[in-house]
């Protein structure tokens, strides 16, 4: 870890940094500059290409391809420049029309269209949209490849224990067999879900001018239809219109966004603790790794610390998504300035989560199954198969099916002679009493295997 890693404020930019590096380039100051710079640059280029803008003439393929390096070629260097113009401006998003100016006086042909740069604009038209592109690209680049990765590897140890049959845990008690593979299988089904509806989610924007009115804008050429030029652009950025806002983009598809990566953090948190749970069983084995040590006192330990880091970051995530989507939403009148710092913080929460995926993936591979832990744990519970025994007498019409069995098994410990001996006693037809006769807890597992290879 190098020194300014070790004097970070966050985690994520200190111990954690490696791991959430994929999001800085999104996150940080310098992508927001970055993402400000495009639509300012593609906003100019919008108006040119408008017929009815005859003092702003198109740009020749020269310029156009001039202009766009400006954003794609957007360097730390420039987001440096940005500062600097920013602690005379003390306003960051007139910093960057500043610097697109500057940039301007060395393209030919494009010196004369300095005063389009910003056009019409309030700051909340260029912020609203930087901040969908961010998200829209952590959201594609990062966290669904990340959220695919899990759901794959889960999916294989769901096809790999789909015959792994255990004990099944209601309220922590020994309750009728699953199967390792089907319990994974639901997480997959789960977290598929959310990923469906994230990534369906169409992240709005908006750049309709100081109150949403395109008040200057229409002062200034009555004869452009505004709200169509507004629409085409937005949508040409990859984002879904807005028609209606305040100064600001409401933000409420933010809060959607928030809320569906909150919801799949929940399950992902689940997942963790079950598995922490199934570790403390010994229903699983951790894969011993060399010169790592699991207690500094206590020499034998091996620990689920991945699952541990992960329920730990998903839960911070989770406290600022939750703010994200209660907070953003609000906004006093036509605009206040709360949602501003809170935006910043946008590639925290997503950092803690990205984390957690990693160390999620880190500690399914840490994972050996140990089917004579499990198997042992089935030999001793066979009163979990009162259920059939009770639901078979029941098809029958025998007396008080459900009473006898409560009778027998509530509360006692019975082997399989005794379950044995109390199923003789049944007047139950031959087929029925010998495959009642034949069943073990290992293999009182319905359909769980077969969802399990379904998934």
């Amino acid at each position: 870890m190098d020194q300014p890693a070790l004097v970070a404020l966050s985690p994520l930019d200190g111990r954690y940094a490696a791991h959430s590096a994929a999001l800085h380039p999104v996150f940080s100051e310098s992508g927001l500059m970055r993402r400000r710079v495009r639509v300012e640059i593609a906003w100019l280029l919008a108006l040119a290409a408008h017929p009815e803008i005859p003092e702003l003439p198109a740009f020749d393929a020269g310029t156009r391809t001039a202009l766009l390096a400006i954003a794609e070629d957007f360097t730390l260097d420039d987001a440096a420049a940005i500062k600097r113009i920013e602690r005379t401006t003390n306003h960051d998003v007139k910093a960057v029309e500043y610097f697109i100016k500057q940039k301007l006086k060395a393209i030919l042909g494009a010196a004369g269209a300095a005063e389009f740069v910003h056009f019409a604009c309030t700051s909340e038209d260029i912020n609203n949209l930087a901040y969908a592109l961010m998200l829209r690209d952590a959201r594609d680049q990062v966290l669904l490849p990340a959220l695919d990765a899990l759901i794959e590897r889960l999916r294989q140890m769901a096809h790999a224990h789909a015959d792994l049959t255990m004990l099944a845990r209601t309220h922590g008690q020994p309750a009728s067999p699953t199967t390792m593979g089907k319990e994974l299988a639901n997480v997959v089904a789960r977290l598929e879900r959310q990923r469906a509806q994230l990534a369906a989610i169409g992240i709005p924007g908006k750049i309709n001018g100081a109150v949403g009115n395109f008040n200057a804008h229409v002062v200034a050429y009555p004869e452009v239809d505004w709200p169509q030029l507004a629409r085409g652009f937005v949508e040409a950025l990859g984002l879904h219109w807005n028609p209606y806002t305040t100064q600001i983009e409401p933000h409420d598809g933010i809060a959607e966004f928030c809320d569906v990566t909150r919801r799949g953090n929940v399950i992902l948190i689940d997942l963790a603790r079950d598995l922490w749970g199934y570790i403390a069983m010994g229903y699983f084995k951790l894969a011993l790794k060399a010169g790592e040590v699991g207690s500094s006192t206590m020499p034998h330990k091996v620990n689920p610390i991945d699952f541990e880091n992960a329920e730990g970051n998903l839960g911070i995530a989770n406290a600022l998504l939750t703010h994200f989507s209660e907070k953003l939403p609000i906004s006093r009148f036509q605009r206040d300035l709360t949602d501003s710092t809170v935006l910043r913080a946008l590639g925290t929460a997503f950092g803690h989560t990205l984390v957690a995926l990693q160390a999620l993936l880190r500690g399914l591979d840490k994972l050996a199954a140990d089917p004579a832990r499990i198997a042992a744990d089935l030999d001793n519970a066979w009163e979990v198969l009162a259920e059939a025994v009770q639901t078979v007498m029941r098809r029958y019409g025998l007396p008080e099916p459900y009473e006898q069995l409560k009778a027998l098994t509530r509360g006692h410990a019975i082997d399989r002679r005794a379950l044995a001996d109390f199923i003789d006693t049944l007047a139950l037809p031959a087929a029925a009493k010998a495959r009642l006769l034949a069943l073990t807890p290992a293999t009182y597992s319905g359909l769980a295997n077969t969802f399990a290879k379904n998934i």
